[in-house]
């Protein structure tokens, strides 16, 4: 416990130097670069591309399989109904406030913390890598995605997001579709045109009530929701085009292509995804990691968020200090003890299989 204690300091002090340091997506240059420089200090190789830093243990050895450490130091802006600095790292009455501090910064100094624990020591039965990554609050292509092709083989993934140090098993994916209904444009005072509007409430009304007949175990149902929508130019003109988007949280029954395909059989709207990458992701519950979570307590549970889980084609489990709802929330915060917690969590269940 007094070793975990000294781990959790240093990772509190590195977590205030990145809350200090304004991090949006797109940004992280300067949070990237004070993580280099933590890892500098303690004398450890590590490789970056653009705002992206990744290393590996110091006994790394290609015959034996790779565990990643995966989480994010970008930033949404704060919201306008912050009352402190964002960018004040304040501690007060056991948390830590600032933008990032829950999501994902908690998360991501305590695998910071459990990398370095795991670092120095030889015969394991697995090798670690440390990624930092970028753009994960816009799933950007210049994130982990980018780095993946760069990193060795990796045979599962622990994604530091926060899930109160329980295990999300499953992830849904993200579909977003843009649909444009066509009519004829007409002049509103007389029975003519063809109202786009009015096409276009007949789709909207069918991605309402639309079940897709597989359910997931971990995940339940698909989930789509019609969350912008935009027709017409001034009151006397029948609008000819009307323009609207849907939110698809996708899961492991059905690929996002195959759900693409469903929308485009179903609407009469042309349907255009803007890309169907943020795949649903999972780890089978008897998967070793999994398994030693369970041994330690651990429940598990299927997310309705979507993390750079999506952008892995590899088993992973999403797990961390802090709580999702905190998450994007006026004056964020993280307690400390969840940081200590995490840390000695993570290293607890990573001990019983390497």
């Amino acid at each position: 416990m007094i070793h975990t204690l000294s781990q959790a300091q240093e990772a509190i002090a590195l977590l205030k130097k990145l809350i200090a340091i304004p991090s949006f997506s797109k940004q992280e240059d300067k949070t990237g670069d004070c993580i280099a420089n933590f890892l500098e200090e303690k004398g450890i190789p590590f490789q970056r591309v653009k705002n992206n830093i990744w290393a590996t243990n110091k006994y790394f050895d290609s015959q034996k399989p790779t565990i990643l450490l995966n989480s994010h130091h970008d930033t949404v802006k704060p919201n306008a109904s912050y009352t402190l600095d964002p960018f004040d790292p304040i501690e007060k009455d056991g948390k830590l406030y600032g933008l990032g501090s829950n999501d994902a910064g908690g998360c991501l100094v305590s695998l910071i913390a459990t990398f370095l624990h795991f670092y120095e020591k030889a015969n394991l039965k697995y090798n670690f890598v440390l990624a930092t990554t970028a753009e994960e609050e816009i799933s950007g292509r210049e994130g982990l995605e980018m780095i993946i092709p760069q990193l060795p083989p990796i045979d599962f993934a622990i994604v530091g997001e926060p899930t109160q140090m329980q295990m999300a098993v499953a992830e849904k994916g993200l579909l977003v579709v843009d649909c444009i209904t066509r009519g004829k444009a007409g002049h509103a005072a007389r029975n003519e045109g063809e109202n786009a509007i009015y096409k276009a409430m007949r789709d909207i009304e069918w991605i309402r009530n639309y079940e897709f007949p597989e359910i997931s175990e971990m995940l339940g149902p698909i989930k789509m929701t019609v969350t912008i929508i935009q027709a017409g130019s001034q009151h006397n003109v029948v609008p000819d085009t009307c323009t609207f988007t849907v939110d698809v949280r996708t899961t492991d029954k059905y690929s996002n292509e195959d759900v693409l395909l469903v929308l485009k059989n179903g609407l009469l709207s042309e349907v255009n995804a803007r890309s169907v990458r943020l795949k649903p992701s999972s780890i089978p519950l008897n998967h070793p990691i999994v398994e030693a979570g369970k041994s330690l307590g651990l429940t598990t549970y299927g997310s309705p968020t979507t993390s750079d889980q999506a952008l892995l084609d590899v088993p992973s489990l999403k797990m961390g200090p802090g709580d999702s709802a905190r998450s994007h929330s006026a004056d964020e915060f993280i307690y400390l003890e969840e940081i200590e917690k995490g840390i000695e969590r993570y290293i607890e269940i990573l001990e019983k299989i390497v």
